[in-house]
């Protein structure tokens, strides 16, 4: 390796890809431009690159054989939908993901029961769920909708725990039929199809970006 067309056998020495020459034997390297996708995750899909079952998984949305390595940014679990950001850029993500940051997350929630102002003052409220008692709460909650036997509820969290709002559901006795991730900060998913995916523009990834 060489930083600035001297040789260095230091694995640790730092480099800023900005300002320095980086090689390796002989071959000039440069920063990697990042990607930045919003993906419209259908259900049935695993968030992960493979899968030891043989399911599918979110990469089969991606059928750019142009992008680079991507990697989602948090976890949409195999039967909930929505809105799903993948990227290369690690520390982006990981601002996005820090839960220091509290970064609301939205969801439309189809329940199996007519909501109640008891359930609604109950999630609020929050529960402890588990042989850990782990406790799940919501930021906000309200009805969007009501059917004759069934209705939606928009849901926001500012932390995200494993399955966080079929526990809490269930905790209370309540089944999810769907669950769909509609927004991540103010970026909404919008119209954007099914299983399709599209980049962020740069004031879109304001949106989300935290700090």
């Amino acid at each position: 390796m060489t930083v600035n067309g001297t040789r260095s056998r230091d694995p640790n020495h730092r480099v800023d890809l900005d300002r320095d020459r980086l090689a390796v034997d002989g071959v000039a390297l440069r920063r990697p431009s990042f990607v930045y996708l919003m993906v419209n995750k259908p259900r049935g899909l695993v968030t992960t690159r493979s899968d030891e079952k043989g399911r599918d998984t979110v990469y089969t949305c991606l059928d750019d054989p142009a992008l680079p390595w991507v990697a989602p940014v948090g976890r949409l679990d195999r039967a909930s939908e929505g809105l799903l950001l993948f990227t290369n850029d690690t520390g982006w993500a990981a601002r996005l993901l820090d839960p220091a940051t509290h970064v609301d997350k939205t969801y439309h929630v189809q329940i199996d029961r007519l909501a109640d102002e008891d359930l609604l003052q109950r999630l609020r409220a929050g529960v402890r769920a588990g042989a850990d008692g782990e406790e799940l709460t919501v930021k906000q909650v309200s009805v969007l909708r009501t059917g004759v036997r069934h209705c939606w509820l928009e849901i926001v969290l500012d932390e995200g725990r494993n399955r966080h709002i079929r526990r809490l559901l269930e905790a209370l006795g309540t089944a999810v039929l769907r669950l769909v991730r509609v927004a991540i900060g103010r970026l909404a998913l919008g119209d954007l199809p099914k299983g399709a995916c599209r980049p962020l523009t740069p004031a879109e990834r304001k949106m989300v970006t935290p700090y």
